[in-house]
């Protein structure tokens, strides 16, 4: 049976800055226009019921040949913005989205347990199979957006 996931991108330097406040308060927030992706999210899971959030770190250091998830946490939830911005203010943001646009984000999504995977731990997003169409993605997709996908 398939494992349900969050596949998301990132920016690095907020996976990087991220990881602090995760240790520091629970939890990381990231914001999103892609509301309906989290309700598809959502729909999928369990109510009540965490999931994994499979991270490609979008404008990374490292160069690959193949796409690759390098950071994994668990996916604890999402909350609509409010004005653009975190109901909780800066308090669970990664502090180097402090200059985002106040009216950019329409949800914010929440992860525990952010960590960065090891280079031998790494998941090419090829291995991945979409939720709504369950076929491989392609070995040079990189994810613009946040997706549902699904991992045997």
């Amino acid at each position: 049976m398939a494992t349900i996931y969050l596949l998301a991108p990132v920016p690095e330097r907020h996976l990087e800055s991220g990881v602090v406040v995760c240790r520091e308060q629970g939890r990381v927030a990231y914001g999103s226009r892609a509301f309906e992706s989290f309700l598809k999210l959502n729909d999928a899971i369990k109510p009540s019921t965490q999931c994994g959030a499979l991270i490609y770190a979008s404008d990374s250091k490292m160069l690959t040949t193949s796409p690759s998830v390098t950071w994994r946490a668990t996916y604890v939830g999402f909350n609509n913005a409010i004005n653009g911005a975190h109901k909780d203010g800066m308090r669970y943001r990664p502090p180097t989205t402090a200059s985002d646009d106040p009216e950019h984000w329409a949800i914010f999504w929440e992860v525990a347990d952010l960590q960065r995977l090891g280079t031998t731990a790494s998941i090419r997003i090829s291995e991945l199979l979409g939720y709504d169409r369950p076929r491989r993605y392609l070995k040079n997709y990189i994810p613009k957006g946040p997706r549902v996908v699904e991992m045997a």
